[in-house]
């Protein structure tokens, strides 16, 4: 649980600031407004409603997916590979200037989505006590809550101060949040 517990702890982070900065981060950089009163705004603002819709539909495929990968690559390679995809999704927010672009990322961030709310519960499970199952699962989403709080807490600070209050680098420190999982995930032991 402990090893786990930093690849869930990177893993919520991420999610987290994705949670709290798409709208400002699409707004901002692909639609070019910061006025909540603009079309501009309010246009990029939907757009992201249905990106959002669209990382919860890809997480239904993955859902599916999910299975094969871990016969293929075990638990921990499956959850890495999806992951990285997720980071892989954020970053290239980055580089994608076409709005209508921004839906293939969410196919990455659909799978990690999906792994994240399974896969890490899996090897939780594969190693803990029948007997304390619930107690050490309640444990375990402590992991979900704290870097909820730290995001909320320091992400604004840093946006503010080592990126000039831009958004879209919430993106992209959430993407290196989601590699930082992957990497956690492969030191974890005593699971395939």
């Amino acid at each position: 649980m402990k090893q786990l517990a930093w690849v869930q702890f990177f893993s919520w982070f991420t999610l987290f600031a994705m949670w709290i900065y798409t709208t400002s981060a699409v707004t901002s950089f692909h639609y070019g407004s910061s006025d909540t009163t603009s079309k501009a705004f309010n246009d990029g603002a939907d757009w992201v409603g249905i990106l959002f819709a669209a990382y919860n539909g890809f997480a239904a495929i993955a859902a599916m997916c999910i299975p094969f990968l871990v016969r293929l690559l075990g638990l921990k390679g499956a959850h890495c590979l999806n992951l990285l995809l997720g980071a892989l999704g954020l970053a290239s927010f980055m580089f994608i200037s076409s709005p209508q672009m921004l839906l293939i990322p969410m196919i990455g961030v659909g799978f990690a989505w999906a792994s994240i709310l399974s896969l890490p519960y899996a090897m939780l499970s594969n190693s803990l006590p029948s007997n304390k199952m619930g107690v050490y699962m309640g444990i375990f989403n402590f992991f979900i809550v704290i870097p909820q709080l730290l995001a909320a807490s320091i992400l604004g600070l840093i946006l503010r101060h080592a990126f000039s209050n831009q958004p879209i680098y919430a993106l992209l420190i959430g993407a290196a949040s989601f590699v930082l999982a992957a990497i956690a995930v492969m030191r974890v032991k005593n699971s395939n």
